[in-house]
């Protein structure tokens, strides 16, 4: 479903501040596959979701989704194929609109626009449907404007628009890093329900090396613009996380000294 070949990206090029960021990326991931991708900070790991989103071309390298190479094409025209949740809840809803009215846009992505009646009995009667499987009450309040929700709830809301369409790839970049672990805790489940449920195809970035083992069938850790590691199937199933660590220093041949990743022991 996604295969990127020998992608590089270098910022700043020729200058002081030039920082390679991807250094002859490849990966291809099969339908249904989900992915986790871990690693430091600048490892590589957003830049790799931007490269995919088409946020800015690639320097080499191409792009693939479902044997369609989408390099050439700009970052709109990437977005009937994929879905994307950020680590901001904020930035996937429209904060003055209704619950409604965000699903219904997100809904109705590609679809010619007429006028009409904002949202139909039988959309909201459907969206009443799919955020009841949520379990967070929100089916009882769909003309609440979504910037009076929690972060939990609006990212909750956002995970849904990402995927009301069912993306042939969705990106979760650090979805849950700006929510407290209880409600990070059930962001994951609903994420790993949707997947599951609808066979998607995803990549997950996170800091949080237990949610890496977790979740997912599949683990790539970046260092240094670099895919080090790739782990799938009953070795990933079996992973600790002194096992990533040790696997980590092994490969890279020193040891990981980001704090944040740490703490997530």
């Amino acid at each position: 479903m996604l295969e990127l070949i020998d992608i590089h990206k270098t910022f700043n090029r020729g200058t002081v501040n030039e920082k390679v960021a991807l250094d002859g990326v490849s990966l291809k991931l099969m339908d249904g596959d989900f992915c986790t991708v871990i690693g430091g900070n600048g490892a590589g790991k957003s830049t790799l979701l931007n490269a995919i989103a088409g946020v800015w071309p690639v320097d080499e390298g191409a792009v693939l989704i479902d044997g369609k190479d989408i390099s050439a094409l700009p970052e709109h025209q990437r977005a009937p194929y994929l879905g994307r949740v950020f680590q901001d809840p904020k930035m996937g809803t429209v904060s003055d609109m209704g619950i409604d009215e965000n699903l219904a846009i997100a809904a109705r992505r590609g679809q010619r626009r007429g006028l009409s009646w904002g949202v139909t009995k039988a959309e909201r009667e459907a969206y009443v449907g799919m955020l009841r499987e949520f379990d967070l009450g929100l089916e009882e309040r769909m003309t609440t404007k979504v910037g009076l929700l929690s972060g939990g709830q609006r990212q909750a809301i956002t995970l849904l628009m990402a995927t009301i369409k069912k993306p042939q790839l969705l990106l979760l970049d650090e979805h849950t890093a700006a929510l407290d672990p209880k409600t990070a805790a059930k962001v994951l489940e609903l994420s790993d329900k949707i997947i599951t449920e609808h066979r998607l195809t995803a990549l997950m970035v996170t800091h949080n090396m237990k949610d890496a083992i977790t979740h997912g069938n599949r683990l790539i850790m970046m260092s240094d613009g670099k895919i080090i590691l790739d782990i799938a199937g009953e070795e990933k199933r079996s992973l600790t996380v002194k096992d990533l660590l040790r696997k980590f220093e092994e490969v890279s041949g020193s040891q990981l000294e980001n704090d944040r990743m740490l703490l997530s022991e």
